[in-house]
């Protein structure tokens, strides 16, 4: 069993980045949603605009960049201003407002008025855990179910994994990946984004349909697909690292 791939963005809600490797941290991978968008105050994300997947954001010393599928660019040193405080799903997250260009081309490509902010604390973006993974024999079952072929980076996991059998992720306890430890956190519950194709964020496929046809609902309500996690051992993560559960 291995990484067979890695997605992050700098920002929430934005294009997918695949690094070859990054450091796993207490806090996750430290540059991953670093950054978000509210609109009137709540969190904006895939879910009310899914072509935001289309902008390709780079993060690096203090520069945000952000490519448009036009091929405009949009980039410069982060200056930041007031503090916001940001309910992410019954979280309060803090954080300041973005100065600079990068808000008004957002809203400008979304046509709706967002507001570039954040996070104070690094890994504050991350929806509950810091991070989260999933076998790609759990998304080729899935495939079978529905008929057709499904890319894992619909679900946006920090880690996909080969090897493991279709959902065996969900009985794992203490895992080695790379040179880090993770402890799986419990499932992770889906939403609309992972009906949206990954390249282009429409909606193409009834993942959510096809998941509870053959897993059901958790408490009634939940559609589960994939796991979270939080880091036991901080430590280097590689594609191609091998994957090697430890407890269950």
């Amino acid at each position: 069993m291995n990484v067979a791939r890695i997605n992050i963005t700098p920002v929430k809600g934005l294009g997918l980045l695949h690094p070859d490797e990054v450091e796993l941290t207490e806090r996750g991978v430290e540059e991953n949603r670093r950054y978000y968008l509210i609109e009137g105050w709540r969190l904006f994300n895939g879910k009310d605009h899914g072509p935001l997947v289309q902008i390709e954001p780079h993060a690096d010393n203090g520069a945000l960049t952000l490519r448009f599928p036009d091929g405009r660019e949009v980039s410069g040193e982060v200056e930041l201003g007031q503090s916001v405080s940001t309910n992410f799903w019954g979280r309060r997250v803090t954080g300041r407002l973005v100065h600079g260009p990068w808000s008004d081309a957002l809203s400008d490509y979304a046509s709706r008025s967002l507001l570039l902010v954040r996070a104070d604390e690094v890994g504050a973006g991350c929806d509950v855990h810091v991070g989260t993974m999933l076998a790609r024999a759990s998304c080729e079952r899935l495939g079978r179910e529905l008929g057709a072929e499904v890319d894992g980076r619909r679900f946006r996991m920090l880690l996909e994994l080969e090897g493991p059998g279709a959902h065996e992720e969900d009985a794992w306890g203490r895992v080695r990946v790379g040179d880090a430890v993770v402890r799986v956190a419990g499932p992770v519950p889906r939403c609309a984004v992972t009906t949206q194709d990954p390249d282009t964020g429409i909606r193409t496929l009834d993942t959510l349909a096809g998941i509870k046809a053959y897993r059901g609902l958790r408490d009634g309500n939940q559609i589960d697909f994939g796991v979270y996690f939080d880091v036991v051992e901080p430590g280097r993560v590689r594609v191609g690292d091998a994957v090697e559960p430890l407890s269950s």
